[in-house]
């Protein structure tokens, strides 16, 4: 018979994010919000409304690309399309368009701010504390 494989059956689980592995220079938790730069290929978000957003780090990839290249220290799964909790500072409104607040974090977009290049996604839960938390998002990396 044929060999049966675990990506059939993670398909078809919760999981729900296209990721890909890049090169890190620090190892980071899932949630974060990476930019190309830094040391190696990724690093966490430095600026706020930051053009260079490129995705959130994933550890529950429905499919991964370039899956043998490290682990998730040296290079972690960045979401950059699906469905991926996100770490955030402030209230967000479901719905709300999601950009970079610095320091690895995302948070809600105000009136005008979302562009194409630095919207990360749009929040699908509501979060309705001012401090860091997290929200399930739809990542749309452009």
């Amino acid at each position: 018979g044929f060999p049966v494989t675990i990506c059939g059956a993670r398909l078809q689980a919760t999981y729900a994010d296209l990721a890909e592995r890049f090169e890190s220079d620090r190892p980071y938790d899932p949630g974060t919000v990476v930019e190309l730069g830094g040391v190696a290929e990724i690093t966490a978000v430095v600026e706020e409304l930051s053009n260079n957003v490129f995705g959130v780090i994933s550890t529950t990839a429905a499919y991964m690309m370039n899956s043998e290249a490290g682990d998730d220290n040296s290079h972690p799964a960045v979401a950059i399309s699906g469905r991926v909790p996100v770490k955030v500072i402030g209230k967000v409104k479901k719905g709300q368009r999601l950009v970079s607040a610095g320091k690895g974090m995302a948070r809600a977009a105000k009136d005008g701010e979302a562009g194409s290049f630095n919207t990360i996604g749009r929040s699908l839960t509501e979060k309705t504390t001012d401090g860091k938390g997290e929200v399930l998002a739809i990542v749309i990396i452009k």
